[in-house]
């Protein structure tokens, strides 16, 4: 039987590149293709080549829905919460033709795994984090007539996925879109890469959106019927029952929760960030190594050239890091689901109970402004070179009693509740903080 083997999740998650380095961006988007980060044929460990080894060996078995096919079954076996549901109607995905404002797409989604779901797909869709790939993308057939077998891709998603809107590495994006009735993008209006600095009224076109945000207003729920300018944010604002726009008994929840969305824009953002320093600080060090043969330097030295490329590697994670330029709230929000709970149960907490995951949701998303991926295999898997200076960088600014304006929107109380759940929650951090006292 013919595998589908390309995969597009346009919708599914995404960045917009803050380029402080003009040659990093062109560096990598030539050259990750080749040593040393070689995308196309590298061996990956991600969450979902982890599952299809299980499934390959026998030790998990795939159970198939005459309705969802293979959609449970994963869901429960890379631990996704059903809660996490975002649907989008707008056609901007591999099976568009599956999709349409009656019959939207669904987006489940954990700290490292997005999986997209149609209406009588063919194909599940899946974006996985591997901690030193970066964003590695699957296909699995609707079919039970075969065993269940993922089909990585092998270059097809990157003609949309890796661009400037991915951070020019293989990544994610969400973007917001003037759809029409058929869910087809209106592009000549214009589109939007979304993340956690976008003004609100710039989210979540041709998306559905549940749940409380008060005045505010956003993009979801709503058809672009003309243009632009007749475009009606109020007619989907505060929306808490889709069912008289489409039918919601077909999916596993009713909602499309606007807080796993506003989660959802983060997190993706910050995944393309730290791929982005990733790629960036092996390149460097791939060409400096290179470089020391033929001009007689010492074996491991490292030049000015790839420490300047690392040092804004180090700020542009630091950038998202600590969630600079956030768009501020003018309104609360809540979600229609339990998502902030599962979310926020996932810990890890300090001695006083604190999490990064603990939500704000007043002004900001989160009450501690450092993004929860710090624990991720992702952040583990960076190079020292690269991961020893944003933590290093990241202490200075949480025990400063002055910080850059870049970071002036975090108090010092915030900052020293952020490093206090840091040195209880993340070893390393603790290893370091001691470290810097026994030097003083």
């Amino acid at each position: 039987m013919n595998r589908v083997r390309r995969l597009v999740l346009i919708v599914v998650c995404g960045f917009t590149f803050l380029t402080y380095d003009g040659a990093i961006g062109k560096a990598q988007y030539d050259s990750y293709e080749r040593p040393p980060i070689d995308y196309l044929n590298a061996e990956v460990h991600d969450p979902v080549a982890r599952l299809a080894e299980r499934i390959k060996s026998g030790e998990t078995k795939l159970e198939f829905d005459p309705s969802f096919g293979y959609l449970q079954s994963v869901l429960k076996e890379l631990d996704i919460p059903t809660s996490s549901q975002a649907l989008v109607f707008s056609k901007t995905s591999l099976q568009l033709t599956r999709i349409s404002p009656r019959r939207p797409r669904a987006l489940y989604f954990n700290d490292d795994v997005y999986v997209g779901f149609c209406q009588r797909g063919d194909v599940l869709e899946f974006a996985s984090t591997d901690s030193r790939q970066g964003a590695t993308f699957y296909t699995l057939e609707q079919n039970d007539e075969d065993e269940p077998e993922f089909v990585r891709d092998r270059g097809g998603c990157l003609s949309c996925h890796a661009s400037s809107r991915t951070q020019n590495v293989p990544g994610y994006l969400v973007r917001s879109v003037f759809a029409d009735a058929a869910g087809r993008p209106k592009l000549g209006s214009g589109t939007f890469t979304t993340d956690q600095t976008s003004d609100f009224h710039d989210r979540w076109g041709g998306w559905y959106v549940t749940g409380q945000h008060g005045s505010m207003r956003h993009m979801g729920n709503a058809i672009c019927a003309d243009d632009e300018a007749s475009f009606d944010r109020e007619s989907g604002a505060n929306e808490m029952d889709l069912s008289d726009r489409f039918n919601t008994d077909a999916y596993l929840t009713p909602h499309s929760d606007i807080v796993a969305l506003m989660v959802l824009e983060h997190q993706t953002q910050m995944h393309n960030a730290i791929a982005s320093a990733n790629y960036e600080t092996r390149q460097a060090l791939h060409q400096s190594y290179q470089m020391n043969g033929l001009l007689e330097r010492p074996e491991g030295f490292i030049s000015d050239s790839a420490k300047r490329r690392i040092a804004a590697s180090t700020e542009r994670v630091l950038r998202h890091l600590l969630m600079c330029e956030e768009f501020v709230l003018t309104d609360s929000v809540s979600g229609s689901t339990s998502f902030a709970e599962d979310f926020e149960a996932r810990g890890p907490v300090d001695g006083h109970g604190r999490s990064l995951r603990e939500l704000n949701l007043q002004t900001r998303l989160f009450e501690y402004p450092c993004s929860y991926l710090i624990y991720s295999d992702a952040f583990a898997g960076l190079p020292d070179e690269v991961r020893s200076p944003i933590l290093s960088q990241l202490i200075e600014i949480l025990v400063a009693e002055e910080v850059p304006d870049e970071y002036a929107h975090l108090s010092k109380p915030t900052r020293t509740a952020i490093l206090s759940i840091l040195r209880d929650t993340l070893p390393e951090v603790q290893q370091m903080i001691l470290a810097s006292n026994n030097a003083n």
